[in-house]
């Protein structure tokens, strides 16, 4: 058992760490989270019967920790930090302003998806920002392709009407307010 565990652990580390960041459990409590998932892993993996890929059976418990901690931090009313839980390390050569922009860009990402319910939130990052396809996020999460092309739509729609939103609202104030 110690050894099975160590070895998904070690092969599966990066991926559980990247689908938490993705599903936005802040920078400051990723690590904790994977030690949740992982704790979740240690206690159950003899339950786990391989109907399901290991992949699928660890993102359903990444998307349950995840979604706690969201439900955590929306209770708290908790704000997120200037750099997000996307937070890009930067680039050496590029200068402030373009960090800058970075920031805003992933600040501005961030607050999207966090408006997006869990399942549309987690079928656009596998999708728009991992680079999957529709035929393995099903798989993945066990849902049939149908759904997630039908969750894909929905979450680019609200996404884009959330972005339209926010570039509507900075015009009005860069315009003064009414009657400017």
């Amino acid at each position: 058992m110690k050894q099975q565990f160590r070895a998904v652990y070690d092969e599966h580390f990066a991926f559980v760490w990247r689908s938490l960041r993705r599903l936005g459990v802040l920078e400051n409590d990723v690590a904790d989270a994977v030690q949740e998932v992982f704790m979740v892993v240690h206690r159950r993996l003899d339950d786990f019967e391989g109907h399901a890929k290991l992949t699928t059976w660890l993102f359903a418990i990444a998307m349950r920790v995840a979604q706690r901690r969201r439900n955590v931090v929306w209770d708290k009313r908790h704000v997120l930090s200037e750099d997000g839980p996307l937070k890009e390390a930067p680039d050496v050569r590029e200068d402030a302003s373009t960090i800058l922009e970075r920031r805003q860009r992933l600040a501005l990402l961030e607050a999207i998806l966090d408006e997006l319910p869990m399942d549309q939130r987690a079928v656009f990052t596998l999708f728009e920002l991992d680079g999957m396809s529709g035929e393995e996020i099903a798989s993945l999460l066990d849902i049939p392709v149908g759904t997630v092309h039908s969750r894909l739509r929905i979450a680019r729609e609200r996404f884009r009407q959330s972005l339209d939103r926010r570039v509507a609202r900075e015009r009005f104030a860069m315009g003064g307010g009414r009657g400017a």
